[in-house]
């Protein structure tokens, strides 16, 4: 039994993750909000990643940062506080807590990291100046780290395209919408939660044990093909 941290593991994809780890080890999530469901396997801290002290853990095995955003606005539009916003959550956030926990984690059962990217950091997209420039800041962080901490500590990031939570809310808030985005996707798709936490499930496990420093696009076929 591993015991994984989670920040932002309350809602969105980071509630796919500590679902499903949940039955079969311990997670500690941390994050604003508490989850909606309570588990003898589950440790909840009340904690905003960027203004409080994050708690001390002594037992790391895994470390997932899920905190993002989606702040889409024309350039002429977005302020320096937007990028700065942005910035702060996906990439400051997860340094503070990677440097909070990395020396747990070197002491882990084949420890690891996963963080969150997006395709919009390999595809051009109108509209994704601060979310692109700050989550393209977590590959170059996940390439660093990962070399640093070679041998001991695997990095990884997710880069998922679209996904059905209350995060990308907008951007399905209606049938026309929602048969837009489908269509847009070359797997006449985009990505559910539990797609997301079954990648990062993978990437934590032995199964992965070859793989750090790596970014893996689940894109749907949009960053990948022109159909």
């Amino acid at each position: 039994m591993k015991h994984l941290v989670i920040v932002g593991g309350s809602k969105g994809i980071g509630k796919a993750i500590t679902e499903t780890f949940l039955n079969n080890h311990k997670v500690t999530n941390i994050s604003r909000s508490a989850p909606e469901l309570t588990h003898n396997n589950l440790t909840h801290y009340s904690c905003d990643v960027l203004t409080d002290d994050l708690p001390d853990i002594e037992s790391v095995d895994t470390l997932i940062y899920c905190p993002g955003s989606i702040n889409l606005k024309p350039i002429g539009r977005l302020k320096l506080d937007d990028f700065r916003e942005d910035f702060e959550i996906n990439v400051l956030g997860a340094v503070k807590a990677i440097q909070k926990y990395i020396d747990p984690l070197k002491k882990g059962q084949h420890p690891s990291i996963v963080l969150f990217s997006t395709v919009a950091s390999k595809l051009g997209m109108p509209f994704h100046a601060s979310v692109a420039a700050s989550k393209s800041a977590v590959e170059g962080l996940v390439k660093s780290i990962g070399a640093e901490m070679a041998p001991t500590v695997r990095i990884n990031a997710i880069a998922p395209t679209v996904t059905d939570t209350d995060l990308a809310s907008k951007l399905l808030r209606n049938e026309k919408m929602i048969e837009n985005m489908t269509e847009r996707h070359p797997l006449k798709k985009f990505l559910n939660p539990q797609e997301v936490a079954d990648m990062a499930e993978f990437l934590t496990s032995t199964k992965a044990a070859s793989i750090s420093g790596q970014i893996f696009e689940m894109d749907c076929g949009i960053v990948s093909f022109k159909i």
